[in-house]
């Protein structure tokens, strides 16, 4: 899963409601609101080569958070030094890479998919149909992807397959762009 991709899904699975995105020639920023109104700042690093995320670069991001007024923040990239994984636990800041993926809650990442799916079906039928010989999308194509995506969620979600949910996720959230 790419570095995109998960900034995705952590800001499906969080609710974040993005406020602000600014790309920079190294980084890219993400503002966003949780659902108390707290700020969150996601900085996702792609690197060029193999270069690792080092300490000064955990250090400019928790300064960017204490001055930005953030209240709590994710730094993104593929690799990270070992120092560098140690003082992102010393500034309470979440990272994430190629390898490592904060835990999160299954039914989080379940309800991120029905909202999701909720969406797609307003922007589509205009409301979210409860039955799907209702589904405008069904009267189409004899078949409601976004009802079936929701059911293959809900399976995944009762046997604990955490993986196939995260596709799910990813799948619908290529639906709704």
């Amino acid at each position: 899963m790419g570095m995109e991709n998960k900034t995705n899904l952590i800001i499906a699975v969080n609710g974040y409601k993005v406020v602000n995105k600014e790309k920079n020639a190294s980084f890219t920023d993400i503002a966003a609101l949780d659902n108390l109104n707290k700020k969150v700042l996601l900085r996702i690093i792609e690197p060029l080569g193999n270069e690792c995320i080092v300490v000064s670069d955990v250090l400019k991001m928790a300064e960017l958070i204490d001055h930005g007024r953030f209240d709590s923040g994710y730094l993104i990239s593929k690799r990270f030094t070992d120092s560098a994984v140690h003082e992102t636990i010393k500034q309470k800041i979440k990272y994430v890479s190629h390898d490592y993926m904060p835990a999160f809650d299954i039914e989080k990442l379940y309800l991120a998919i029905v909202g999701c799916a909720n969406n797609q079906c307003q922007k589509k039928c205009g409301k979210v149909q409860l039955v799907i010989s209702d589904c405008s999308e069904k009267k189409l194509s004899d078949c409601c992807k976004t009802k079936a995506l929701v059911a293959r969620a809900k399976c995944h979600f009762e046997q604990g397959t955490i993986g196939l949910l995260k596709n799910d996720l990813m799948t619908a959230l290529a639906l709704s762009k």
